[in-house]
């Protein structure tokens, strides 16, 4: 079905294929290169490929889309009808993606306005989708763009990983930072501010640190209505069990997806992540 305004994001948003086809939204790859390969995230990698690397120790970097891909993307998304385009990208500190996008935007055959939602995995997935539901029901790319933001705003998300190194290695936290949780032999519990990643606390194994992902979703979530993401790699257990707390602790919960993540979040977080996405409506 062609849409008046098209909605673009990134592979980093791990949406599920038919919500994306549902809502008419398009996902551009960032590339996963490991060893001398390099792979398109969500077609050519599975998370599995890369945790398995990981293990082995085998190099693993990413890179940003070509914003000669976002220009294709851009002019199939006019050739289909759409009058404008919002494209809604991860944090711009996590990557160049916002940037590649830019670059191809000024060239585009119809208007496109790039938006860096500060955020990454569901918590960019949800403000997609709040922008698509916008356009679906009539909105303009204004209304649609200003519901997006708004999205990312107020939402939080927090996560627990087994090692600071692979965050460290990438360039995502700081040495220091890292140092310190190696050197206390301390559990890291991290969260998205300001589109960077910070330590929020440290507990002094994996079992407290779960449990504290549930109750600061918990406090977050309030009594209001929610949509919530549990992600992970590699750890589908937990990811089960801490859903279903969440689940019997949130009264105003409304979607609540769990999922694993993809190869570019994971080569930066390495295996044993858990996270929560909590959005508000």
């Amino acid at each position: 079905m062609s849409r008046h305004v098209a909605i673009v994001t990134d592979s980093t948003a791990y949406l599920p294929p038919q919500t994306m086809e549902r809502h008419g939204i398009t996902a551009v790859p960032l590339t996963v290169v490991i060893g001398d390969r390099a792979l398109e995230e969500g077609t050519e990698v599975s998370a599995r490929t890369l945790a398995q690397a990981l293990q082995k120790r085998r190099p693993v970097t990413t890179s940003r889309p070509s914003p000669e891909l976002f220009a294709a993307t851009y002019r199939a998304a006019a050739e289909t009808g759409a009058r404008g385009i919002i494209s809604l990208h991860l944090s711009a500190e996590f990557s160049g993606t916002y940037d590649a996008a830019v670059l191809a935007a000024k060239d585009a055959p119809v208007p496109v306005r790039v938006v860096d939602t500060r955020m990454v995995g569901m918590a960019l997935g949800f403000c997609a989708l709040t922008a698509a539901e916008v356009v679906d029901a009539g909105g303009s790319i204004d209304e649609a763009v200003a519901a997006a933001e708004k999205r990312a705003a107020g939402t939080s998300a927090f996560f627990y990983v087994d090692t600071l190194d692979y965050l460290r290695r990438g360039g995502r936290i700081g040495a220091a930072q890292a140092l310190l949780g190696s050197a206390l032999a301390v559990k890291p519990l991290l969260e998205l501010d300001g589109g960077r990643i910070e330590l929020r606390e440290k507990v002094r194994t994996a079992s407290k640190a779960i449990a504290r992902l549930e109750e600061i979703a918990v406090e977050r979530a309030g009594s209001g209505t929610v949509d919530v993401a549990v992600h992970h790699l590699s750890a589908p257990e937990r990811a089960a069990v801490l859903a279903d707390r969440l689940r019997k602790r949130l009264p105003g919960v409304g979607e609540l997806r769990v999922s694993e993540v993809g190869a570019v979040i994971g080569a930066h977080t390495g295996p044993g992540l858990l996270a929560v996405v909590v959005s508000p409506r």
